[in-house]
């Protein structure tokens, strides 16, 4: 059996007793690398019987989201790609019957409703705008897991509340769960839900079991019988077969390419030179070397051959050349690419010659200010990409960042990266503990919560507040904190500085309290603010602590200070 996500499919659609039929609808199965990456896509649309443009509308809808959802990042999730697509067809099928003669009513316009549901790996992804719907049969029980968004004023008056260019604000509703063998699901809208009692369709479903088509044609038929009137669609899917989550594909690429050797200088290694050892620990071993073809110096990084039975670590291993080749930035460090066979398992990166930030910190320990905020901004740049692709770095420490003497940056070391896009594809991946530095880690680490692009900007604050006071803001404390209760009592340890000393405003210092907040929901939600902030004054802090008017504008003041005089006087002398 394959080891990967199977299914038995069939679909049907009729337009009924109507002229048109407005309804759409798609399956999509793509190539292995994408099927592990994006998985299925299925998707119904349903257009409204009242304008004669919604066929359109439900057909850009539905092909929209098949095509455009294969086109967004594989490090995305799947949430995040079925919004953006979802959210950007809304918008130009509303831009659509704003500049047509119905603009000014929308029964008329590009409305239809639409349900979808992705299956990836071992979940499914829902997701569901209107009243058409989506079942679910386990066991002989069937589950309805949407909602018809439709609001009724009577019996006989209702209207639907929510739908595909309907509005400029598309709000989704979307469900996530684990999926089991023999799961059937069922989409139809509701030209056929209506006329069909489907708890007795788990029975047609076993008795037809490999011809999922003709029982939709059949159900739409009986439906039509049953006396609908309107257009009819519906599909039916069944789970074949779910990928193991044991990383069997890793297991195969090891037997293929086993693990190197110890290297030593001037050592012949698969088409390079090894020049000498930039770094060695028990989890890997990293060399400068020179491609012997293009007499380039790259970094060749190769695992420990201590972990080689430890199935999360290699995961992660491989992982790290997968994200370099994902991401291209300035501030980031490349992939090398390579155009032989490569014999072993090993990561090859651009060189860069300089030193770790952590040895600058030291070469530098009173560095100004302005340079400071450059290396941060530089950082914060790098750091966004990932953050812009769904990656949280998760070790964003001085140890990885390497500078030059330029003060140019590049962010190095994506062990502990995690991408949402596939952090359900493996389990491996989520149980992997990180490797970070207890000091840079962001608390929520410590309780056990996962990371967000909040956790990369507390360790961007600490590392700014390093580099200004060669201290931490909480010490050392943090890393000795047992539990939770125990970090949330830490509290921030403001700069201080001797007058010899160059003296850091007060604003640069509230930005990076706020940036190093224990909670996570009261520190930045953009890497943007945090950098704004270091480079100008917050408006929040400007207004807490703005002078007095005899401070700012003192003739301002006396002369206020006159007329009120002059005023009660004046009053007295009337009175």
């Amino acid at each position: 059996m394959k080891n990967q996500l199977e299914i038995i499919s069939g679909q049907y659609s009729s337009k009924g007793v109507k002229e048109v039929n407005q309804d759409f609808h798609a399956i999509s199965t793509p190539n292995p690398y994408l099927l592990k990456y994006k998985g299925i896509a299925i998707a119904l649309a349903d257009g409204i019987s009242s304008s004669e443009v919604s066929d359109i509308a439900s057909k850009i809808s539905v092909n929209s989201f098949i095509e455009d959802y294969y086109c967004t990042s594989q490090t995305w999730s799947v949430k995040k790609s079925a919004h953006r697509v979802l959210t950007a067809t809304n918008s130009w099928l509303y831009s659509q019957t704003k500049q047509s003669i119905h603009r000014y009513n929308k029964d008329k316009g590009y409305v239809c409703t639409f349900s979808s549901i992705i299956l990836k790996s071992t979940k499914a992804h829902i997701f569901h705008i209107g009243d058409s719907r989506v079942y679910k049969i386990k066991d002989n029980h069937i589950q309805q897991l949407t909602n018809d968004h439709r609001l009724f004023i009577s019996k006989e008056e209702n209207y639907l509340s929510r739908a595909m260019g309907l509005d400029t604000v598309l709000n989704i509703d979307y469900e996530c769960f684990d999926l089991e063998k023999e799961d059937i699901f069922i989409l139809a809208t509701d030209g056929v839900y209506e006329y069909i009692n489907f708890e007795d369709i788990s029975f047609l479903i076993k008795k037809d079991d490999e011809d999922f088509n003709s029982l939709c044609k059949s159900l739409i038929e009986q439906a039509i019988e049953n006396g609908s009137k309107d257009n009819l669609t519906i599909q039916i899917i069944k789970i074949k077969n779910l990928p193991n989550k044991d990383i069997k594909d890793i297991n195969k690429q090891l037997e293929l390419k086993p693990l190197p050797h110890i290297l030593e200088a001037r050592e012949k290694f698969d088409g390079f030179t090894i020049i000498r050892t930039l770094s060695s620990s028990p989890r890997s071993h990293v060399y400068l070397a020179v491609d012997d073809t293009t007499n380039k110096e790259v970094v060749i990084k190769i695992p420990s051959t201590e972990l080689k039975e430890d199935k999360a670590y290699l995961e992660r291993f491989m992982l790290e050349d997968w994200i370099a080749k994902k991401i291209n930035n300035a501030y980031v460090v490349k992939s090398y690419p390579q155009n032989r066979k490569q014999n072993y398992l090993y990561n090859v990166t651009e060189y860069i010659k300089g030193q770790t930030l952590a040895q600058w910190i030291v070469d530098n320990p009173k560095p100004k200010l302005q340079v400071v905020r450059d290396i941060i901004e530089q950082i914060a740049k790098g750091l966004y990409t990932f953050h812009r692709l769904e990656m949280i770095h998760q070790d964003i420490r001085p140890q990885n960042i390497l500078i030059d003497e330029t003060n140019s940056i590049k962010i190095i070391d994506f062990g502990s990266t995690k991408v949402e896009g596939i952090q359900d594809i493996n389990t491996h991946l989520e149980q992997e503990e990180l490797q970070g530095t207890a000091l840079y880690l962001a608390p929520e680490y410590f309780w056990g919560d996962s990371g967000t692009n909040r956790s990369d900007i507390f360790s961007l604050a600490v590392i700014t507040y390093q580099m200004i006071s060669g201290k931490f803001p909480y010490d050392t404390r943090i890393a000795r904190c047992q539990n939770k209760s125990e970090i949330k009592k830490l509290k921030y340890k403001p700069l201080y500085y001797d007058k010899d000393d160059c003296l850091v405003p007060l604003w640069v210092d509230e930005a990076l309290k706020k940036a190093c907040e224990i909670d996570p929901l009261n520190r930045y939600g953009e890497l943007s603010e945090f950098i704004y902030d270091l480079f100008n004054p917050n408006e929040d802090f400007v207004k807490r602590n703005k002078p007095a008017l005899i401070e700012r504008n003192p003739m301002i003041f006396w002369q206020t200070f006159a007329l009120v005089e002059f005023a009660i006087i004046l009053i007295l002398m009337l009175n």
